[in-house]
């Protein structure tokens, strides 16, 4: 029993550090998702951007804070409990989901991993039975840590895990799982495969004979002595979708108003620079002047610039108006554009339909004077990363946080050994059998006396 509890501490701990982990380096990913359920169940007027984003912080802090808590078996019948209670609210939620389908994709693990509705559902049931093996026997968890170092473990957990979340937040998220990440081609992203599987649809046509009407499909279609009425068709198969399916750009203003220019963007082999704005009404208009420098480099050394959003022409109108802005803009579909930044706005620059670099609004390049004479190719902005950012970020992650809680685990554990045989010596000692005394000395015999004189004096 204590190594089936043991396993589903594992396999719950794991679970929840990882959904929690891949909704911090995303919170607005997980703000978006949560304002889908909302929107699903109408609610949209009592979830507003803030509300909608400190649930985000607080969801994945407290998941991953419960998998540390749960891996390390700190307050286990609490932490258990806890886990158990949010599975409780979950799973029916998770349900409905799937019956209902209002949301295409749950969320649990962001886009790091994406589980269809029902997917979800059995996830989490499965989730639900091994968090009330854990709950109905938490004493069986071993500690990797002792009760008196355990806040060591809250703390450091709940400090990086918050501390993840703000950069998150401040410049982008650490790990991008988006179609449109660093070194993706758009072009390719685009494309189906050959032989790949084709969407499915089922038409049913309504016809009338002789004041009958009846349904037929396309393999019993009645002769001609059958009226047509209507037909229904509905898709039976969603087949394969291409990772980028939506990405497509269309002028806003000027001569060119209403031409799409997809196709001109992508084939261009120069660069191109994108600023994405999915809403230009709460766009963060604190870093104009350099905005303003990378347009006009980009004037001058002959590279596409143009402003991206899915705001309306009157919006755009009043951007411009209002921040002096003379490059040109592009409408875009609103999650679309906060699929390829997280950022508002948010800097990409593609060549080639690669995107090469990504920057948010608190990261914009400063193209000083010397730089503004060079071509970007000779800029660090114009180039990919020389280095597997992934690994690196991964290794920073392990020697920020696994390596010191797995240092604080040894350091633990050697003390509490060498504590358990100095406790062990001492009782041995205690419990040792007396020496027996020393055997006495024999007695000297002792000397004769004198033989009484039994006669009295006279």
């Amino acid at each position: 029993m204590k190594l089936w509890v043991n396993i589903c501490r594992v396999v719950l701990a794991v679970t929840f550090i990882l959904s929690g982990f891949v909704k911090a380096v995303d919170p607005l990913g997980t703000k978006y998702k949560i304002a889908d359920y909302a929107a699903a169940m109408h609610m949209e007027g009592l979830m507003p951007d803030v509300v909608a984003l400190v649930l985000s912080v607080a969801l994945s802090a407290t998941e991953f804070c419960l998998g540390i808590f749960l891996l390390f078996a700190i307050q286990r019948r609490l932490t258990s409990r806890a886990i158990l209670a949010l599975l409780l609210m979950l799973t029916p939620l998770t349900l409905w989901l799937a019956i209902a389908n209002p949301v295409s994709d749950c969320g649990c693990f962001g886009d790091a991993v994406v589980l269809t509705n029902w997917q979800t559902f059995w996830k989490n049931v499965a989730l639900l039975v091994m968090a009330a093996v854990v709950a109905w026997r938490p004493k069986f968890m071993f500690r990797f840590v002792s009760q008196s170092n355990q806040w060591i473990v809250i703390n450091y957990s709940a400090l990086f895990i918050l501390a993840i979340e703000a950069l998150s937040l401040y410049d982008l998220p650490m790990f991008d799982f988006r179609p449109y990440h660093i070194g993706a081609n758009i072009r390719e992203g685009m494309q189906v495969p050959e032989g790949a599987e084709q969407p499915q649809f089922q038409t049913t046509f309504i016809m009338e004979k002789d004041g009958e009407r009846r349904e037929f499909g396309v393999d019993d279609y009645p002769d001609s002595t059958w009226t047509f009425v209507d037909s229904r068709t509905v898709q039976t198969s969603q087949g394969y979708v291409p990772p980028i399916h939506d990405f497509s750009l269309t002028v806003v203003g000027g001569e060119q108003d209403g031409e799409d220019i997809t196709e001109e963007v992508l084939a261009d082999t120069s660069y191109t620079m994108l600023l994405v704005m999915p809403h230009v009404e709460t766009a963060d208009d604190s870093r104009l002047d350099l905005i303003n420098e990378l347009y006009e480099y980009c004037t001058e050394q002959g590279y596409a610039f143009y402003g991206v959003t899915a705001s309306g022409p009157k919006a755009v109108s009043q951007w411009c108006e209002a921040t002096g802005a003379e490059y040109p803009f592009c409408s875009a579909d609103e999650i679309t554009l906060k699929t390829i930044i997280r950022s508002n706005p948010g800097l990409v620059v593609l060549k080639d339909a690669v995107v090469i670099a990504k920057r948010s609004r608190n990261d914009l390049p400063h193209i000083d004077e010397a730089q503004a004479a060079l071509p970007l190719e000779r800029l660090a902005l114009g180039q990919l990363p020389a280095t597997d950012a992934v690994a690196e970020k991964i290794l920073k992650l392990l020697l920020w946080f696994v390596l010191p809680l797995a240092l604080l685990t040894f350091a633990d554990r050697t003390w509490m050994w060498t504590k358990w045989l100095r406790h062990s010596k001492k009782k041995s000692r205690a419990t040792l059998p007396e020496a027996p005394d020393a055997p006495l000395a024999p007695e000297a015999p002792e000397a004769p006396s004198a033989p009484e004189n039994t006669h009295p004096k006279k």
